[in-house]
């Protein structure tokens, strides 16, 4: 059962907390023309291979802080977008760019694991919040930052959710596990692996961040094991690759992949034929059970409709709104209400743990399934 929580933060009533709660302007020539100068930063790739989902996440920022600022026109907040490109190599540099920025307050991000293990303890030493809305590797918590929260479940319950769908549900004797070597891809797929155990025929490690596109010896493999299944841990470039050259080498065994794959792109990448029947998990519900009107009022922003994370980015943007709404105007006191925030968003109620970890009673993994061009919701798969 879920336990109720005192703030309620959802659709039409999350603009309305936002909208009243304790002004942030201070007057002054600032607040007379709307610009307070506070700042919230969205962290993650917009440009390169793992550009989809990073889009889909931005575009949730963009909207709330789109409808924060159109209900506080006094005291508008600022968006600042740090293009990670999804590389660790870049993700220092940005975090420092952040830093830097005084009258930036809070993150959105990092959107990877990756790169959340690079810029993660700078952001730690400055006192800069950071929520993510994506990433998860589930040492990410363990590290001791202050500074860290994640609005979702990580892979110690996506990676046994997947393994368990794999058995019950595929009922699948034979699996074969790919990694991409990346700290998400390689963390989900051992996972896997414990839950699966003797019922793992092979294993194998491909590069990722669009450094290999000839799969062919690891697809030789898989074919010689006989395997019913396929499971791969990363991103959707590689995989999408992965399932077009296994198609083309006469492999029909369906592919298993988490969230990191969970996008439209996917299909894209591999083809529509190859794609379908593509099983991929996700610590997310699907976008149209968003609460309130926030799908509707996604697409008259952004032009599309919502996908993978583009909810959660949301909610984890309204929190740092709602925090600077309440006057938590320094870096401070915008990271202690965080860390005290209960209330309830458009994906999911909130409440972290001590490590910044959503509370799991608030977890979700739900299972969706590759069909007809389009990725479409299967079922949730139950936990424990």
């Amino acid at each position: 059962m879920r336990q109720k929580l005192a703030r309620v933060l959802g659709g039409a009533a999350l603009v309305a907390l936002v909208a009243g709660g304790a002004a942030c302007s201070s007057g002054g020539d600032d607040a007379a023309d709307g610009a307070c100068g506070y700042k919230i930063g969205f962290f993650g790739a917009l440009t390169g291979s793992s550009a989809a989902l990073g889009i889909n996440m931005n575009n949730g920022v963009k909207l709330a802080v789109d409808q924060y600022n159109k209900a506080n026109p006094d005291c508008k907040v600022e968006l600042v977008e740090l293009d990670s490109q999804g590389s660790p190599d870049q993700a220092p540099q940005l975090a420092q760019r952040a830093i830097d920025d005084e009258k930036l307050l809070g993150i959105v991000g990092p959107a990877y694991s990756g790169e959340s293990e690079a810029a993660n303890p700078l952001f730690s030493e400055a006192g800069l919040v950071h929520i993510t809305p994506s990433a998860t590797r589930p040492s990410l918590a363990d590290q001791g930052w202050k500074t860290f929260f994640r609005v979702i479940g990580n892979d110690l319950s996506q990676g046994p959710a997947a393994g368990t769908y794999i058995k019950n549900v595929l009922k699948a004797e034979k699996v074969y596990v790919i990694d991409d070597q990346s700290a998400y891809g390689a963390g989900l797929a051992d996972e896997v692996k414990k839950v699966l155990g003797p019922a793992v025929v092979g294993s194998d490690k491909v590069q990722g961040e669009g450094k290999q596109s000839d799969f062919s010896g690891v697809v030789t493999k898989v074919k010689a094991s006989g395997a019913t299944a396929i499971y791969f841990g990363g991103y959707y470039q590689e995989a999408g690759l992965i399932r077009k050259q296994l198609t083309n080498a006469g492999v029909k065994a369906p592919l298993i992949a988490g969230d990191g794959v969970n996008d439209p792109a996917y299909i894209t990448s591999a083809g529509q034929d190859a794609a379908e029947g593509t099983i991929l998990t996700c610590p997310c519900q699907p976008a149209t059970k968003a609460r309130g009107s926030f799908v509707s009022d996604y697409k008259a922003l952004n032009g599309v409709d919502p996908g993978t994370y583009s909810d959660s980015a949301y909610d984890a943007a309204n929190i740092l709104l709602a925090g600077i709404k309440a006057g938590k105007t320094t870096r401070a006191d915008l990271l202690e209400f965080v860390r005290g925030y209960t209330g309830e968003g458009v994906a999911a109620s909130y409440k972290f743990t001590d490590k910044g970890e959503l509370d799991p009673s608030q977890v979700k993994i739900w299972a969706y399934k590759v069909q007809g061009g389009q990725v479409v919701p299967d079922q949730e798969i139950p936990l424990g």
